[in-house]
């Protein structure tokens, strides 16, 4: 099995170390190819205005200035393009990507990029303790990655459709299991502007996140990763809403 691997924390993030031993340990046919620097809220977006310039670090390594979505490109239509990968993993990405995290995040967008390209795709996260983010217990992910990803493949992944796991901050010994998910919602709208001076007086904007803990509904990814278990969504790249499609289908029948 040929394995892509890419991010959007960069090609040097720890979490991109951790998801090449995760893939080790399902083949030794392995790429990694991920941007040049951080992309982290890009979601799916593409560089369409810019030259896409391509360094190998080292054997099967080589970073991208883009973003995951140009990352996945380059490796299906250029590095890998006479043996095309049979699996995109994703990750792993520093910090969760549940709820409405989906949108924005590029670690599933390298993931979403992989399923267009009719390759099964696979996301991966690992949350960090309110306050902690720099005290991450790689060791979850790297310890449950490997054997949740051979038990979601044997399953089998839709020709649409990808997955989303999302391991919680805790040990690797302290997970509670694993739970098929929804993607869950959070009480509120988390994303604030700050507005700062600089060395001139003139203003400018951070956007920043509270980090206040929601109350999801159980069966949601929210509560599970708040419960310590690891959360496992499919997600599909159909965004059309049925419901609605009923409803409007009578207005423009």
């Amino acid at each position: 099995m040929r394995i892509l691997l890419t991010n959007d924390d960069g090609i040097h993030a720890p979490g991109l170390a951790v998801l090449e031993r995760i893939a080790r340990q399902l083949s030794d046919d392995v790429f990694v190819i991920a941007p040049e620097t951080d992309q982290s809220g890009v979601s799916h977006s593409l560089s369409l205005s810019d030259p896409l310039r391509l360094r190998e670090i080292s054997p099967r390594h080589f970073a991208v200035q883009g973003t995951p979505t140009d990352c996945v490109l380059m490796g299906v239509h250029h590095v890998m393009r006479d043996h095309k990968p049979d699996l995109v993993l994703s990750g792993v990405n520093h910090g969760h990507n549940v709820a409405e995290d989906v949108i924005y995040s590029g670690t599933i967008a390298g993931a979403m990029e992989g399923t267009i390209l009719g390759i099964h795709s696979i996301a991966l996260s690992q949350g960090f303790p309110p306050g902690g983010r720099d005290d991450v217990s790689w060791d979850c992910a790297e310890t449950h990655g490997p054997d949740i990803i051979r038990r979601i493949l044997d399953v089998g992944i839709e020709p649409d459709a990808l997955v989303n796991v999302n391991f919680p901050a805790r040990p690797a010994n302290e997970i509670e299991g694993i739970e098929l998910t929804t993607q869950g919602r959070r009480d509120m709208n988390l994303a604030t502007l700050e507005e700062r001076r600089d060395g001139r007086g003139r203003p400018y904007f951070w956007i920043r996140y509270s980090r206040s803990r929601s109350t999801p509904p159980l069966g949601t990814d929210l509560d599970a990763i708040y419960n310590g278990r690891i959360s496992v969504t499919p997600l599909r790249l159909d965004l059309t809403d049925r419901k609605a499609f009923a409803r409007f289908g009578k207005a423009f029948a």
